[in-house]
């Protein structure tokens, strides 16, 4: 009679073993059949040979927000996570996030006096703002006003009493970054992104793609600099994916416009992060509209997403060789449009072209010389930018039999190269705000070097870096009591000495009558000898020490 006890003990005994070993890999199982669902659900449809995906275009997914879940897709959630989990578990309740993970040593969150509103909707896309309410608005001018003092300990202090105010975050990173202190640096980002998600508005999504923010409301570009801030954080610690993620939410944000211009990235991100079928569909879709080929980043990386595409053996052989035909189609169309790209290029790669190519001027120092500013910034952004992508011995021999191509089309007079030559010389008179303050926060020595003095003779604060000049504004700083430019070399020495000292104080502004201007003159005259005996009269002469020891060796320190 107690052996069925014994046997009904040890299945009791095996059953709670296997759930703790559920236990243990609980998190790691529940994502990977999540993802399995999703891409089943989500999965793109091969139609034809020809591949679609049915999600839009800059659909953003959830997961691919979160670095550890690329993390662990890398070295496993074992190596990711370590013992944060049953820490986690001993955890105080916070709110969960998409954008960022509230962290243990972050100061206690409370709300900050920002929130989101919604505007409008017009055609099924939502038009949202940020708005700062009166406290805010207070914190915000004592920031202005530390920003003026160039101390960052006052927005240290600021921050202080104000732990979650964005635009202190965002100045105090930057700082850090300068002091190579990148951790904090990241750390202040990721407090900014969740002080702003806190206060987003209840149907504000960040997948849909279908909400909008505008760039020119000052209290908009927090978010915009934020996120662009943060993603280039992710793409230096190694996950490119969810740094594509990021970049594709902030075009989400404003598409038309692209303030922060991450057009001039987004083919980089894909490349790094091995989404190339993104990368070919974004060219299709937008190219019409857009003219992305007229860009030099999207005319050079996009045949190189088809000759990746080409060399991958698990797609069918018409699905490669087409990407071959295109790859090879696109590259001479780059070369020949931008040939000053080339030579800059395999110098970065450290790669010595043969004495054809090397000696012809069509990719000469001339090809270089030619071009305007405009253009220069953009061939240098992507240079500098996207070289290592392109050391692959693969990718230089797959590039070199193009080259020549394109010197026998040069050498033959092609109307190819004469058109495009005449497109050089009307285009890229000038850049826009949006590619001069995507070069700035990018922070590309090459491209740096290659702005105009416009722009880099104006001040550039980074929390607001060349803000647009039709800007929205719903509020304004108010006057500050500013002291007369016009005042003398001797008043100015006086308001050092006493801060209430005010030569002009009670002067009248009428400008006609002389007997009262003569009155005012002799008042500031008064004041003025009124206020150097208050100076002298607080004068004190400090008496010597007395000697205690008058006999003793005559030594001086």
């Amino acid at each position: 009679s107690n052996k069925p006890r014994k046997k009904k003990k040890k299945r009791k005994t095996k059953k709670n073993s296997a759930g703790e070993t559920v236990e243990d890999n609980d998190l790691e199982d529940i994502d990977s059949l999540l993802e399995r669902i999703e891409d089943s659900r989500l999965a793109p449809q091969s139609q034809g040979g020809v591949t679609t995906d049915s999600r839009p275009l800059l659909y953003v997914e959830h997961r691919n927000l979160n670095p550890e879940n690329e993390l662990k897709r890398y070295f496993g959630a074992r190596a990711v996570l370590g013992d944060q989990r049953p820490r986690q578990r001993q955890r105080q309740y916070v709110r969960s996030m998409w954008l960022t993970a509230p962290k243990n040593t972050w100061p206690r969150y409370s709300k900050t006096g920002i929130t989101m509103q919604l505007l409008d909707t017009r055609r099924g896309v939502q038009h949202f703002t940020f708005e700062h309410h009166r406290e805010y608005q207070q914190v915000q001018f004592k920031f202005l006003d530390a920003v003026e003092s160039m101390d960052p300990n006052n927005i240290v202090l600021l921050l202080q009493m104000n732990p979650y105010h964005v635009d202190s975050l965002l100045q105090l990173s930057d700082v850090c970054r300068m002091q190579e202190d990148q951790e904090m640096a990241r750390d202040l980002i990721e407090r900014a992104l969740y002080s702003l998600e806190s206060a987003f508005h209840p149907v504000f999504s960040l997948t849909s793609g279908t909400c909008r923010l505008d760039y020119r409301r000052p209290e908009n570009r927090a978010f915009f600099l934020a996120l662009f801030k943060h993603l280039m954080f992710l793409e230096k610690r190694g996950c490119p994916r969810t740094a594509l993620e990021f970049c594709k939410l902030i075009l989400s944000l404003d598409p038309e416009n692209d303030p922060l211009c991450v057009l001039l990235l987004i083919d980089f991100l894909s490349l790094r992060a091995r989404e190339y079928s993104f990368l070919t569909r974004l060219f299709q879709e937008w190219e019409s509209h857009r003219n992305l080929s007229q860009l030099p980043n999207f005319a050079f990386s996009v045949p190189l997403a088809y000759f990746f595409l080409s060399q991958q053996e698990e797609r069918p052989e018409l699905e490669r060789s087409q990407a071959r035909e295109r790859a090879a189609r696109l590259i001479q169309l780059a070369l020949i449009m931008f040939p000053s790209v080339l030579m800059p290029l395999l110098d970065h790669c450290s790669v010595q072209p043969d004495a054809r190519v090397a000696s012809h001027p069509f990719f000469g120092l001339n090809a270089q010389i030619s071009q305007s500013p405009a253009l220069n910034q953009l061939t240098s952004l992507y240079v500098g930018r996207t070289h290592t992508l392109w050391k692959d011995p693969a990718v230089m021999a797959w590039l070199e039999p193009h080259v020549h191509e394109v010197l026998r089309m040069v050498e033959a007079q092609d109307t190819l190269v004469q058109e495009a030559e005449h497109k050089r010389k009307i285009r890229y008179q000038s850049a826009p705000r949006n590619i001069y303050r995507h070069i700035i926060l990018s922070e590309m020595k090459e491209a740096t070097a290659a702005l105009p003095l416009e722009v880099t003779s104006q001040p550039v604060m980074g929390f607001d870096p060349l803000p647009p000049l039709d800007s929205i504004v719903s509020y304004t700083r108010p006057e500050r009591t500013s002291h007369p430019s016009n005042e003398s070399t001797l008043s100015l020495f006086f308001r050092s000495l006493l801060p209430n000292f005010n030569l002009q104080g009670d002067i009248r502004h009428d400008g006609d009558d002389e007997a009262g201007a003569a009155q005012d003159l002799n008042q500031g005259v008064n004041r003025l000898m009124a206020a150097m005996r208050d100076m002298l009269a607080n004068i004190q002469f400090q008496e010597p020490p007395r000697d205690d020891n008058p006999e003793g060796d005559g030594d001086w320190d």
